[in-house]
């Protein structure tokens, strides 16, 4: 007996150990199938078999981890949908033609014949997550072998079941089928350029984020049938930054180009964030980004001058121009002149002449800081070169106070250009305006100017340029200890986009500092906006910049009044990033919700909610729809706002949390 109960017990430990060594397995492949966002592609290797000619090209895809994923979801989770194209740069050219095309059909150009893609060939499994694809496409009999050709991938990874994103990733490969080195690319401009303002640069529904791989089908061979335009990348890119600014659009005529099923992307309103002459945003990072200078042609340049027609000469100094053989002859790369017919001098920007002097200032002291004193601000003002300029020199100059600095509700400016020197060499000027002898805390005195300089060009043509300094701000304490400005936003990450942020004539420049005095909670657009356009519209910093850079986007209108009673509707601005992304113009951390002591509620004449607590104000800035006025009327009271609760740090509704996003993800 007790060996039967022996046997029974050893055989329990066999069965057992079997079952749980099995469970171990399963538990393993479990965890290897489980979803893992990301998506990731690899071009191992090209090849063109002499008997078929049908490209062959070697792929890997993995997720974010480097596990490998099955392109048909059955292995992994989500369905990877590939896109493949093929394109060679012909000898002597440095521009793509693409052999996968497709024919389109379209009002203008009838049927035409475009560069595409293709995902109907064949695949073949090597190993998990390596496949081998043949294209459907047949190269030419006399296909160009010893000529750069390029394979670019792109593709999507559906797990918007699982985290509701779909993820996206590219990769492109160069090689000559002769088996030689690659000696020509396209590498004209850079993603990190892009990237500059449209984190990330992404078109096509968000399938394409990579210059190499666009430029594989905007290609010199593709137009658009339905507008006859081009969609060749130097020409199309060109046209889409200028926008507004193109003599074609300026004249009557919209920049449309018409896509997928039928989608007229129209490019008429956009407005590049700075002089579209600063041709270096762009053209910088790639090994042919001088390209611009070096080798100007009649496509290029007359993207963006298209009120000039090469074959009659109209516009066109030269007279007409069958070809770009002669491009160069007239312009050169650079003279070492501004203002002339080379590439660089005729780009030159008048502001940043050479001839421009450049102001300076500087606050030395300020004086008089009690409560109902006048205050005095002593302050010098130099060119670049540190050669002084007297105040009554400048063409316009006014000093500016406001406080407190805890959250800005008033402010008064005064013209500046009667300071009177002093014995050190400095000029001291004096408010007629009192400090309010209710005021407390701590507040601010900044400096705003510019003189009018006279360039002259080679042709002796006069331009006159208005020579702004950079705002200063110098803060002094009225009552108690000095309480520095809360900082918000960085305008390094301002001049991202704007190269230099100017405003209001240029005599508000590149100091946000100096901006949050006047766009205060108090403030609103009433002394310019006309009667018969009242109630006036807020002007408060968080809220105006968060509405303008949200523009097309914004539910309701966003106009406001400025100098010369001149209404500026900022609702077809289009913002090139992703909103979400506030580190794009934040500090760190500072978009997130803090303490609202000594924080006022925003003057909003034209919302429901008027006054608007200051979170909220921030929050509506973008979230402008009724249903989120309703929200915020719900959550907020006379003594304070309940956002926190949901949106503070650690919350299931943090606003780190609700404004994450995934770059190599469509949402």
């Amino acid at each position: 007996m007790r060996k039967t109960i022996k046997l029974a017990s050893i055989a329990i430990g066999v069965l057992s150990f079997f079952m749980l060594s099995d469970l171990g397995r399963w538990i393993g492949a479990q965890e290897q199938t489980l979803p893992r966002p990301g998506l990731n592609v690899q071009i191992l290797d090209v090849t063109i078999p002499e008997e078929t000619r049908q490209p062959v090209v070697t792929f890997r895809i993995t997720d974010e981890r480097g596990m490998p994923l099955d392109k048909d979801g059955v292995l992994t989770e989500g369905v990877v949908r590939l896109r493949f194209i093929i394109a060679r740069i012909k000898p002597g050219e440095d521009q793509y033609t693409a052999y996968t095309v497709r024919q389109q059909t379209g009002d203008v150009l009838g049927t035409v014949e475009q560069a595409s893609f293709e995902s109907d060939g064949t695949f073949e499994l090597i190993e998990p997550g390596t496949y081998r694809y043949t294209f459907r496409t047949v190269l030419p009999e006399d296909f160009e072998r010893s000529a750069t050709h390029t394979v670019g991938i792109y593709a999507d990874r559906d797990l918007t079941h699982f985290d509701g994103r779909d993820y996206v990733g590219q990769d492109t490969f160069d090689f000559v089928p002769d088996g030689s080195e690659v000696q020509v690319v396209r590498d004209v401009v850079s993603d990190a350029a892009c990237n500059q303002c449209h984190n990330p640069l992404q078109a096509h529904g968000g399938f394409r984020r990579t210059v190499a791989l666009c430029v594989l089908c905007h290609t010199p061979q593709t137009a658009d049938p339905d507008t006859g335009n081009t969609v060749d990348f130097k020409v199309m890119i060109h046209k889409i930054h200028r926008g507004a600014d193109l003599p074609s659009v300026k004249a009557g005529q919209p920049y449309q180009i018409v896509g997928f099923r039928g989608h007229v992307a129209d490019f008429s309103t956009v407005e590049f964030p700075r002089d579209i002459r600063n041709c270096q945003t762009c053209h910088t990072g790639g090994s042919q980004s001088a390209h611009y200078l070096t080798e100007p042609s009649r496509a290029a340049c007359g993207s963006c001058h298209d009120d000039v027609n090469f074959d009659t000469g109209e516009n066109h100094l030269g007279g007409p121009q069958p070809n770009d053989n002669l491009c160069q002859f007239c312009h050169q790369p650079t003279s070492g002149q501004e203002f002339d017919i080379s590439v660089a001098g005729a780009h030159v920007i008048p502001s940043k002449s050479m001839q421009v002097p450049g102001v300076n200032f500087e606050i030395v002291d300020v004086q008089n800081t009690n409560p109902g004193d006048h205050l005095t601000v002593v302050f010098n003002i130099t060119d670049d070169a540190g050669n002084p300029i007297a105040p009554a020199d400048m063409d316009f100059l006014r000093a500016t106070f406001g406080g407190p600095t805890t959250d800005y509700a008033e402010w008064y400016n005064e013209d500046a250009r009667a300071a009177t020197p002093t014995d050190d060499g400095n000029f001291s000027f004096t408010f007629t305006t009192p400090i309010p002898s209710e005021a407390t805390g701590t507040y601010a005195v900044g400096l705003e100017g510019f003189r009018n300089i006279d360039i002259i060009t080679p042709l002796g043509e006069k331009i006159t340029v208005r020579d702004s300094g950079d705002n200063v701000v110098r803060l002094f304490a009225v009552t108690g200890d000095l309480v520095p400005r809360r900082r918000v936003v960085d305008i390094n990450k301002c001049n991202a986009c704007h190269d230099r942020l100017s405003l209001h004539g240029s005599i508000r420049s590149n100091n946000v500092q100096y901006c949050v005095i006047c766009h205060n909670p108090n403030q609103t657009d009433i002394r310019r906006r006309p009667d018969d356009q009242l109630p006036a519209e807020s002007v408060d910093f968080k809220l105006m910049v968060h509405r303008i850079h949200t523009g097309e986007e914004l539910e309701s209108e966003y106009t406001v009044f400025g100098f010369g009673n001149v209404a500026h509707m900022f609702n077809e601005v289009r913002f090139p990033a992703d909103r979400r992304d506030c580190a794009l113009c934040h500090l760190p951390g500072t978009q997130l919700i803090g303490s609202t002591e000594g924080r006022r509620p925003t003057v909003n004449p034209r919302s429901p909610l008027d006054p608007t607590p200051p979170i909220s104000t921030a929050c509506i800035g973008c979230h402008d729809s009724d249903a989120t006025l309703a929200h915020v009327a719900l959550n907020a009271a006379s003594f304070g706002e309940s956002c926190a609760v949901c949106h503070g740090e650690g919350r299931d509704f943090a606003v780190s949390r609700v404004h994450a996003r995934r770059p190599d993800a469509r949402e």
